[in-house]
């Protein structure tokens, strides 16, 4: 494993909460409490070089239902070389996240993505369009990497049941953004 000096371990334990939670002041949580305590138990923590508040940004401009939850900015003691802010806690239709400028010390990958369901071929379209704006690229079968790099797959509530059929999956396999019509024409032929 490489060392990578500037991770952030030290920074983000100088900001956690603090041991003794029942020591609130007036009713209100202390004002070192994370954010974190009223996540979920798993929650995805994305780590970008210096962009994360342009990142986060972005998600909720593409996604109904999305908002900035919480920021945590370096500190004097702990600065962090990559930008003033430390993390974005923010929430994308009802699903919560943590976005951390970390560095460059790793980027994303197509081993982990994220997967909007599409009730229809108009939401696939928008979604697509979205998150490929700005420099992103089309991969293959419903998947794309944004601008950030991050891969997504777009993909039609019903997938599943479709490329059940051996003919949907073939031409499943051909396309890039995917076509509900074109699936469904494949599933029944």
């Amino acid at each position: 494993m490489t060392s990578h000096p500037s991770l952030q371990y030290d920074l983000l334990k100088s900001h956690s909460p603090p041991t003794d939670l029942s020591k609130k002041v007036a009713g209100r949580k202390p004002p070192n409490m994370s954010a974190l305590e009223s996540y979920p138990r798993i929650t995805p923590f994305l780590w970008f070089d210096a962009n994360a508040e342009e990142a986060v940004n972005f998600y909720i401009s593409v996604f109904k239902n999305s908002r900035r939850l919480d920021t945590l900015n370096s500190t004097p003691a702990n600065p962090n070389p990559a930008s003033p802010i430390l993390t974005i806690a923010f929430e994308l239709d009802g699903q919560k996240f943590t976005a951390l400028n970390g560095g460059p010390y790793f980027k994303f990958n197509e081993a982990i993505s994220l997967v909007v369901r599409c009730d229809n071929q108009q939401e696939i379209d928008d979604y697509w369009s979205k998150l490929t704006a700005g420099g992103g690229s089309e991969t293959q079968c419903g998947w794309l990497k944004d601008k950030f790099g991050l891969s997504w797959q777009v993909v039609p509530a019903r997938l599943a049941d479709l490329v059940k059929h051996p003919a949907a999956m073939k031409a499943m396999l051909t396309m890039k953004k995917l076509d509900i019509a074109e699936l469904e024409r494949a599933a029944n032929s």
